[in-house]
């Protein structure tokens, strides 16, 4: 542990990584609220995702564009607005639905809060590359960042549940507004360990924007969306799975072990020197994920189930910690927020694709059977990897 203390203890660091921590919550909240919420309310599950779909898909669509912004505008103007917009609209949204306005009201909101919902994740990233100067302390903070993020999606979920089952309706959404608006405002309040704003160095280094390297960008994108299929469908089959053997109860634990198995890998991995670059480091992990999914389309029951998914959440965050490191090595500064949005985007992209085809597989076979589908998410990421370019003997990372 004293790897991830000798980060931290960089001025400034543990207080925008745990003001950026609480500001990713939603990630994990939002969705699922909104779906307790509007089912509660209609008594319809297909409407209420259909609410959810509209907030991910503009949540996808804008996010480069506001990753963009960050770039150019700097972290603290703009994740100010976007928490506020965000926190706005979506408390009106909850105030849509008790009061039964019309549903283009509805939508609208819903879109506008998934619009707005702040990029933290990518800022505190791009804010680990601006004040670490080693690139083994880059790793280790992404790695920290992986291991956070398995901690965001194995607590939001249960919060929101609870909230919402235990208390009202909306008691789990309303408390993603309130995490999401005072985990961005304190984020963005912390301007010493802010990127400088691309803008605001024009006079220093003028002319056109630097070129994306979009031969390394694409694949690596394409690696991310892979990976959020899987994890959509990964998930819809543990749980078909666990109510299939009559255990629906334990779909939650099993979904835990999956992300402590990414979380503890996550762990190690920020702690190695690692003699590897980046890209080989995602192709091997690329091609273990798939490897190690295999099994699980012939498990017979439900304690094998937990170690295989254990076993194979163990290849996840290594892959995306390479992912990170690679596009942190070799997209530019003045455009490393918006990179870091391009993964962000699709992974959650490919959730939602990943949740309807797992869905599909599982009501007409065996619910075993719906594994092939994050099997042949994670060959797709393998394969997308291969396409990553790789570095001549002696070249620059960049090159």
């Amino acid at each position: 542990m004293r790897t991830y203390g000798a980060v931290l203890a960089t001025p400034g660091a543990l207080g925008f990584t745990a003001a950026g921590l609480v500001g990713r919550l939603p990630i994990s909240m939002t969705g699922l609220g909104i779906v307790l919420l509007v089912q509660s309310s209609s008594g319809s599950y297909g409407l209420a995702g259909s609410v959810s779909a509209a907030f991910m898909v503009a949540n996808a669509v804008l996010a480069i564009a506001q990753g963009r912004l960050l770039d150019r505008l700097g972290q603290g103007r703009v994740v100010t607005v976007a928490s506020v917009v965000f926190g706005v609209s979506l408390a009106l949204l909850v105030v849509s639905v008790q009061a039964d306005w019309p549903l283009v009201w509805v939508y609208l909101l819903a879109a506008c809060a998934g619009g707005a919902q702040p990029q933290v994740g990518s800022c505190v990233r791009a804010r680990w590359s601006h004040v670490l100067q080693r690139p083994a302390d880059v790793q280790t903070a992404f790695a920290l960042e992986a291991v956070l993020d398995e901690l965001v999606f194995m607590t939001g979920p249960i919060v929101v549940t609870l909230l919402a089952t235990g208390v009202s309706p909306a008691a789990g959404l309303v408390s993603a507004v309130v995490v999401g608006t005072v985990g961005g405002l304190a984020f963005a309040a912390q301007r010493g360990t802010e990127p400088p704003a691309h803008s605001a160095r024009r006079h220093e280094s003028p002319g056109p924007r630097p070129r994306m390297p979009w031969a390394t960008v694409l694949p690596l994108a394409v690696v991310c969306s892979a990976l959020g299929v899987l994890f959509g469908a990964a998930e819809v089959v543990t749980v078909a799975f666990a109510a299939e053997k009559g255990h629906a109860a334990v779909s939650g634990a099993l979904l835990a072990l999956y992300a402590l198995g990414s979380l503890l890998s996550g762990l190690v991995t920020g702690t190695i020197a690692w003699r590897s670059g980046p890209a080989t480091r995602i192709r091997w992990g690329a091609a273990g994920m798939t490897v190690a999914l295999v099994p699980l389309v012939w498990t017979p029951n439900i304690a094998l189930l937990g170690l295989f998914l254990l076993v194979a959440g163990a290849a996840i965050s290594p892959t995306m910690i390479g992912a990170m490191s690679l596009t942190e090595a070799t997209v530019p500064r003045e455009r490393l927020t918006e990179g870091m949005a391009v993964m962000q985007t699709g992974l959650v992209a490919g959730v939602a694709p990943g949740a309807t085809l797992a869905g599909l597989v599982v009501d007409h076979a065996h619910s075993s059977l719906g594994y092939l589908v994050p099997i042949a998410a994670g060959a797709v990421a393998a394969l997308a990897a291969q396409a990553i370019p790789r570095r001549r003997r002696g070249a620059s990372a960049e090159a």
